[in-house]
């Protein structure tokens, strides 16, 4: 598949919101014509003081967003509001004469694995979060609704503000069961720590 790429130093996960505001040129035009498209676009994890200048040559793994609300701005800015759908990975790029990036994208998928008593594993992770919503966060509303007949790791990730080398680990990993087990040795270090870092007042988990 053919895709506008969108380098942030971000990371979308599959079924996760994200708002984003766009307003440098190059990003406005490939916006635009994705509303007018599909609405969709590739976000890629990139951070510039980090990782130097993005290319399409790294064969690197991000996520499709789908446009799920477009707001103009009067100066040419826009917000939008995003959804991740799927995962990719950068096969080429494409010299398309357009000012962004494009490039030729596979889906990436997870390697085959026994998912006998994936059910109840991913169920574990759940209660281990909901631990910490209840321990660390000293949440107040219901808990939100994991679905554990679904991959899991990817719902409860998008709740946790971390290190976004972090989250680009655990998007690339293509075992459910070894994203399961990053994800609960991150919740256990929150317990016992009290925080991601040690301060009630700033929990990492935005609800």
């Amino acid at each position: 598949m053919r895709l506008p790429l969108f380098p942030l130093p971000v990371v979308l996960f599959p079924g996760a919101p994200m708002p984003l505001h766009v307003f440098e040129p190059r990003y406005r035009q490939m916006v635009a014509r994705c509303v007018e498209g599909d609405e969709r676009f590739g976000l890629i994890y990139h951070d510039p003081d980090c990782h130097g200048p993005f290319s399409t040559e790294n064969g690197g793994v991000g996520c499709i967003a789908h446009i799920v609300k477009f707001q103009p701005l009067p100066d040419g800015r826009s917000l939008l509001l995003i959804r991740g759908v799927e995962r990719f990975r950068v096969e080429d790029g494409i010299e398309s004469g357009a000012p962004y990036w494009e490039a030729l994208a596979a889906p990436y998928e997870d390697e085959r694995e026994d998912r006998r008593g994936l059910v109840p594993r991913r169920q574990r992770s759940i209660d281990l979060f909901y631990r910490v919503l209840e321990e660390v966060v000293k949440y107040k509303q219901p808990f939100p609704e994991i679905d554990p007949g679904m991959e899991t790791a990817f719902q409860i990730a998008q709740a946790i503000r971390i290190d976004p080398g972090w989250q680009q680990d655990l998007l690339v990993s293509r075992r459910e069961r070894d994203r399961l087990g990053q994800l609960d040795e991150l919740l256990r270090l929150v317990l016992d720590a009290g925080t991601l870092d040690g301060t009630r007042e700033d929990p990492p988990f935005p609800f």
